[in-house]
């Protein structure tokens, strides 16, 4: 008789804490409707800053310990002053982030080890449609590569292309979201 071993961490990932949340939204899917949240405050020229807080999730408001403060500027072939990244770069960023974790946390629930795990991104973008040269021209990117170099067995690899599509990001890029401006007097 062999006694069956208990993983509870896995690539990182506190299985306990992950399995727990899917058991309480598999009782109550209300639990899954999350309201993310970013304010954002011009700091002059090509500079702003956002300040997250916190957000709604798992029918709660959760507070983060400390805000978090992501700078954006344009470098200085934009007018910039180049003391950040830009907000073109930070959805690369926020790509890169979302995929990795999806991938990560997925592949830990799957039993998956991961060793080792980076990513490249580039993405392509003609200047002409931020700039209003061209109306024909797209405003963002037209295409956007993302390479990983993943250390795991390599009967894996295959899944983990699967993995990575559950990436909130990925999807929002691949499907589009509805976005509402909405602008008012100070």
């Amino acid at each position: 008789m062999t006694a069956e071993k208990h993983v509870s961490r896995m690539n990182g990932i506190d299985l306990e804490v992950l399995k727990a949340t899917i058991g309480a939204i598999q009782k109550d899917p209300a639990l899954a409707a999350c309201r993310f949240r970013a304010r954002n405050a011009w700091l002059g020229g090509t500079r702003n800053c956002s300040t997250i807080s916190g957000f709604h999730g798992a029918g709660q408001e959760m507070v983060h310990a400390e805000p978090f403060l992501l700078n954006a500027d344009e470098p200085a072939v934009l007018a910039g002053g180049d003391k950040a990244a830009n907000p073109v770069e930070h959805l690369l960023n926020a790509l890169a982030g979302c995929i990795t974790t999806s991938m990560v946390a997925h592949a830990a629930v799957h039993g998956i080890s991961i060793d080792e795990l980076e990513s490249e991104l580039e993405g392509d973008i003609d200047l002409r449609g931020f700039l209003g040269l061209d109306p024909a021209v797209p405003k963002g990117y037209t295409n956007i590569r993302v390479k990983f170099r993943v250390k795991t067995a390599p009967e894996n690899l295959a899944l983990l292309k699967e993995l990575a599509a559950f990436s909130p990001v990925y999807n929002t890029l691949v499907q589009g979201a509805k976005v509402e401006i909405d602008i008012e007097a100070c």
